[in-house]
C-alpha cells in the first residue's frame, strides 16, 4: 500500500474525476464514469500510484461522499461538482422548504447583487442543514450562510435535484429568494 493520506487521494480523485481527466491520459463517459482499472493504470502513469484497497477506502469512507461505484464495482464516478460536460442522470424532485449555502463572509455584498451562480460548476451547492453549510464557507475564509427559500423557488418551477452523496442542486438561486443568516 502507498503512503498517501485519504485525504490527498480524495482531492486527487476529485481533480480527475470532476474536472481534469485529460490530465492523467483518461477519458470519463457521458455519465462521468471511467473503468477502476483504467484509473489506477493512469494514475500510477502520472506518478500518483493508487491501488484499488485505497481507491475503495477513499469511496467508503470520504465524509462527504463524493464517489460512486457502479454496480459491478468497476466503474467510479464523482457525485456531483463537476466543471466538465456530464450527465448524472438527476431527476428533478421536490426540495426542502428551506436550504442553505455557505460561502466566505467578502462574497456577501456580491451574492446579494447576482444571487448564487453556478459559476464554472453545472449547478449551485446547496446543503439541508447550517452546520454543512458553515463548514463549506469556512473553506473560503470567514463563512457566511444564505437561507434559501427552495419551496418559493420550486413554485415558481425552478428544478431541484438531489446528488447521491445528499448535496442538493439548482442551475441559480436569483437574490429574491435569498436571506443572509450568518456572517
Amino acid at each position: 500500500m502507498n503512503n498517501y493520506p485519504i485525504e490527498k487521494i480524495s482531492k486527487y480523485l476529485s481533480w480527475v474525476l470532476r474536472h481534469r481527466p485529460d490530465k492523467i491520459g483518461i477519458k470519463l463517459d457521458a455519465n462521468g464514469w471511467v473503468a477502476i482499472e483504467e484509473l489506477l493504470k493512469a494514475s500510477q502513469n502520472y506518478n500518483f500510484p493508487i491501488t484499488q484497497i485505497e481507491l475503495n477506502e477513499v469511496v467508503e469512507k470520504n465524509d462527504k461522499k463524493r464517489f460512486s461505484l457502479d454496480s459491478t464495482q468497476t466503474l467510479i464516478r464523482a457525485n456531483q461538482g463537476h466543471s466538465l460536460t456530464v450527465d448524472l442522470q438527476l431527476k428533478a424532485i421536490k426540495p426542502p422548504d428551506i436550504l442553505y449555502h455557505g460561502t466566505g463572509n467578502h462574497l456577501i455584498d456580491l451574492i446579494k447583487q447576482t444571487g448564487l451562480q453556478k459559476m464554472s460548476r453545472h449547478h449551485v451547492h446547496l446543503s439541508k442543514d447550517i452546520n454543512t453549510a458553515i463548514n463549506v464557507g469556512k473553506r473560503k475564509g470567514k463563512p457566511a450562510v444564505f437561507a434559501v427559500d427552495a419551496s418559493a423557488m420550486y413554485k415558481d418551477d425552478y428544478k431541484f435535484y438531489f446528488s447521491a452523496n445528499h448535496v442538493w442542486l439548482v442551475d441559480e438561486v436569483p437574490s429574491q429568494y435569498l436571506q443572509i443568516m450568518r456572517k
